[in-house]
């Protein structure tokens, strides 16, 4: 759906690709895997929002990766992450974590739970240089920093606490409750993607649902509420 007197392009929830076997229900904001739509290929260096679920005790076991930024980010129960750099973590709500994959790693990602689901955003960005040492990081973001505001998770400096990702994008998250309003400006030289992670949103009158995605293609004013409760990522991009 586009709107003629914005610079914005809203991708459905429903025209996402969707992959569920008996441990992983996991829908697909662009292609990936089985999925495949020349019209989802990608936005700028974003290449990859994959929208999982995992059942108690389940998960992705060892696999590899080469010159990609991949971040991890949940949104209920916890995952467990272990690495062929030796880092072994849980990642629960409210963190960030950022693998640059580089010259090659190998990882698994499991649900930590035996009783409860993982619900969890996986994000792959381009990274804006290949052939580097491969790296972890994992930052806890305070939920009272992003309730009603936009908070910094990532970004190219590591500016304001965020995790370091090798890209020119900046990456924001926020928590609204009925009555937040956030604003934010995308600059004339820049792009932008919302993501709808959880809930109900409204950007700037039109409503938008968990798993839908927004690209913004140039300078836009984003004003973003709710009426029921919403979690959001707001990636600026180069």
């Amino acid at each position: 759906m586009v709107n003629n007197n914005k610079t914005h392009l809203i991708h459905d929830r429903n025209a996402r690709g969707h992959t569920q076997i008996g441990w992983l229900d996991s829908y697909h904001t662009f292609s990936f895997g089985s999925f495949y739509d020349p019209n989802r290929i990608g936005f700028r260096s974003l290449r990859v929002i994959n929208d999982d679920r995992v059942v108690p005790g389940a998960g992705f076991s060892t696999h590899g990766h080469r010159d990609m930024e991949i971040l991890t980010y949940v949104l209920e129960g916890a995952v467990e992450h272990k690495d062929s750099l030796g880092n072994g973590s849980v990642i629960r709500p409210g963190e960030a974590q950022i693998m640059s994959a580089g010259t090659g790693i190998t990882h698994s990602e499991y649900n930590s739970s035996q009783t409860d689901p993982v619900h969890f955003l996986q994000i792959w960005i381009l990274p804006n240089q290949q052939g580097i040492k491969p790296r972890y990081e994992q930052k806890a973001f305070p939920q009272e920093e992003k309730r009603g505001k936009l908070r910094l998770i990532a970004a190219k400096d590591g500016r304001d606490g965020a995790v370091t990702i090798y890209q020119d994008v900046d990456l924001y998250t926020s928590i609204l409750e009925p009555g937040d309003v956030v604003n934010y400006h995308v600059q004339p030289d820049r792009y932008a993607w919302l993501q709808m992670a959880k809930g109900v949103a409204i950007l700037n009158g039109e409503e938008i649902r968990a798993g839908d995605g927004v690209q913004l293609n140039g300078e836009e004013k984003l004003e973003i509420s709710t009426n029921i409760g919403a979690e959001i990522l707001l990636f600026d991009l180069g």
